[in-house]
Order: C-alpha cells, then structure tokens, then sequence
C-alpha cells in the first residue's frame, strides 16, 4: 500500500471510528465508546496504517497512569463511605430546595477538582436521585446541576477530567500555575451555573423543607477514610511541589492499597476500566491520523483564522476548540489539536484556553461530556431527559461561562 492510499485508510478508518464515538449505538453494530475505539485501533495496525510497534509507541501511558491512581484513589473514598456521608451532611444543613441547590452545585464542582468528574457523577448519582425523590422535589434541576458543576468545576486542576490530563501531558504546564489561573474561572463559572438554573427554576424550588431522612445507608469507614485523605493531601503536596504527576497519583494509592488491610479485588472492581481501554485505542486511532499529516494541513488552512494578536488567538480558539469538542468529543480534540499549540504565541495561555472550552463545552448538549451520559442514564429509571430538554438550559450555560471565564482568564491568567 502507497503513501497516498494509507492516508486514505487511515481517515477513513478515524472518520468511522468517531462515528461510532459520537454517534448513539448503532443497531447493526451495537458498540459502545471504548469497543468502538478498540476497533478503529486494531484497524489501523490490520490495514497497515501503522505497524504494532508503532501502535505501542502511540500509547500514552503516562496518562493512563494518571487516570488508573487517581481513579484507585476515588474508589478508596467510595468504600470509606464517603460520598454517601457527604450526601447526607448536604441533606442535613441544606433545609430548602434552593439551598440544596446551591450545596450541590458547590459540593460536586470543589470534589470534581479534587477527584476525576467522570467518578464523582457515578458515585454522587444514584444518591441525588434518593435524596431529591426523599423530599418529593423535581429531580430536574438537581441532576444539571450534578453534571454540570462537575464538569465547571474539574476545569481548574489537571487531574480534575481527562482532556485536562492529557493537557497535563502534553504541555507540561506546572499543576500550580494551571490552577492559580483556572481556579477563578472555575469559580465565575459555577456562579453562573447556580444563577442561570435558580432562575429558570425558580416555580419549582419553592420555600418547601427538605427532608433529611435517616443517614448514610452504611457506616462511615473512618480508619479507611483518614488513610485515604492523607494519601491524596501527599499527592498533591507532591502536584504542587512538581512531581510527575502520574506516578505521583499511583503511588499514593499504592499506599492506601498497603495500609488499608482490606482485599484489593473489592477497590480493583470500582476503577472505570472502560476509560483506561477507551483512551488507550484512541491514542492509536489519532496517532493513525496523524501520521496522513491531515491534521497540520487543518492547521496550516486555519492558522490566519484565528488571529495575529494573542486576544484574537484567544477566543477563536475556544469558540474553535468549544465547537471541535462537541463534533469529535472533547478528549479526542485535544489530542488532535494540541499539536497545534506550540504554533501560537504565547502556548501557556492557549493550553489554559483549550482547557476552559473543551471543559466548559461538555455542557452545551447531553452528549457533550461523559459525565453528562453518566449522570442521566444512571437516573433514566427515574426521569426521561431529551435532548433539548437539556439543550435549552446547556447552551445558554455554555455561552455565559465560556465568555466569563475567557474573561477572566485573559484578565488574570
């Protein structure tokens, strides 16, 4: 096979992959996001795009380090009962529907900075949906604002999603200076976020009591907890004193897994493989672009789109970068495009930009973000969500934080 006919393949082989990605679940061919990426991997080493040797190479294994610690780290917290007594004490001091409201959205944006987003909506879910069903409220408002300020919130540290972890790898910025500068957009944007959905719901969340309830369904696991704080207060001691931030998170829950005496395989069950295989293939698949030099001939077209000067640069790369994410998917953007950031002219801000808009745009539609997906499919049973029945509240969100938030970056960052 010539050069020209591998280039073929290869963009038609990515073309159907994110297809498959993108797309909902074909009938014909019912695969999910990581057996849809596992197969446009393995196409592209069968149909000679690349050799297997190269497939290896492709692999960011740094990033899947990152993902594995820190999601090792998460499961520890849900087996101490964590979450669960987090709910609960949200419950507690929350006494109407508005203040609930606004605990959530703070609650779930801080945790999702600190733990990926994607883990936080899996464990945080299912005991929304019992509280809010508890206190006969509208399960509505209460699910956006889960998802939603999980994904604002994860924008302002590099382990808090994984386009951020990929961002992490492939700039090397400090973990510091990403989030003294994304911290406060973070904050704008969750502001934003609780204005927008009080406003809109404001018939709903009336003056009625909340309904505490009994406690956490099982005990809080204090030993198991205290262990695990202190291993993720080590880990980002080390973030913040500029340790590799992979095997810096692997190593912390390597500690947990030694000092917590408790049978490895029940931890082991509670890691989002899926994400790990996910990202995996999809590092073959775009290395498999790549290599067509496709993407540096976007590149070379677009370069006088987005500007001379580095404000022009700024917004249109994230109105860029925003639209990008919710065609491609967020994740598979950043790899595709981040090999065009060492082109402008200041490289530091602009992976900060991408960071900000890949985030932010997972709220424009239910099919923006993963932790979306998670979170309305885990409370299907409970309540139907259409696609514009998020929309209508999604794109306004994302308009108004993604212009705050470039503001306020470009002002302080």
């Amino acid at each position: 096979m010539n050069g020209a006919e591998k280039e073929i393949v290869a963009v038609a082989i990515f073309a159907f992959t994110y297809l498959l990605i993108g797309g909902r679940r074909l009938k014909v061919l019912p695969l999910n996001r990581p057996a849809a990426a596992l197969l446009g991997a393995v196409l592209m080493v069968e149909c000679g795009v690349m050799t297997p040797e190269q497939a290896y190479r492709a692999v960011d294994y740094n990033t899947l380090v990152l993902l594995l610690g820190m999601s090792l780290l998460s499961a520890y917290f849900h087996l101490a009962g964590f979450f669960e007594a987090t709910a609960s004490r949200v419950l507690k001091v929350a006494r109407t529907p508005r203040r609930l409201l606004l605990y959530l959205v703070v609650t779930s944006g801080a945790l999702s900075a600190l733990l990926v987003n994607d883990t936080l909506c899996f464990m945080f879910t299912p005991l929304v949906v019992e509280v809010v069903l508890r206190g006969k409220l509208p399960l509505l408002p209460y699910l956006l604002a889960l998802a939603m300020s999980a994904n604002i919130g994860s924008v302002c540290t590099l382990v808090g999603n994984p386009q951020n972890m990929i961002i992490g790898q492939l700039s090397g910025l400090p973990f510091v200076r990403f989030s003294a500068s994304l911290l406060p957009v973070a904050a704008a944007g969750l502001a934003i976020q609780y204005a927008v959905l009080s406003f809109v719901f404001r018939d709903v969340l009336g003056n009625a009591t909340v309904q505490a309830g009994e406690g956490p369904a099982r005990p809080l696991d204090r030993r198991l907890l205290r262990i695990t704080m202190a291993a993720l207060l080590l880990v980002f001691t080390g973030f913040v004193s500029g340790l590799d931030l992979s095997w810096t998170a692997l190593a912390g829950a390597a500690l947990v897994m030694v000092l917590a005496r408790r049978d490895t395989h029940e931890v082991l069950k509670h890691v989002d493989w899926h994400l790990l295989l996910f990202f995996a293939a999809l590092f073959i698949v775009v290395e498999g672009l790549n290599r067509t030099g496709l993407p540096d001939q976007v590149y070379s077209q677009l370069r006088g789109v987005f500007g001379a000067t580095t404000s022009a640069q700024a917004w249109n790369l994230a109105w860029f970068s925003a639209f990008g994410s919710n065609i491609f998917s967020n994740v598979p953007f950043v790899l595709v495009a981040g090999k065009w950031i060492s082109g402008f002219a200041q490289p530091e801000l602009m992976w900060k930009v991408m960071a900000l808009a890949t985030t932010f745009a997972g709220n424009l539609t239910i099919l923006g973000s993963v932790a979306n997906i998670i979170v309305f499919e885990s409370a299907r049973g409970h309540v139907e969500v259409g696609f514009w029945d998020y929309a209508r509240l999604g794109i306004p969100v994302t308009i108004l934080t993604t212009v705050v938030g470039m503001l306020v970056l470009l002002l302080l960052g």
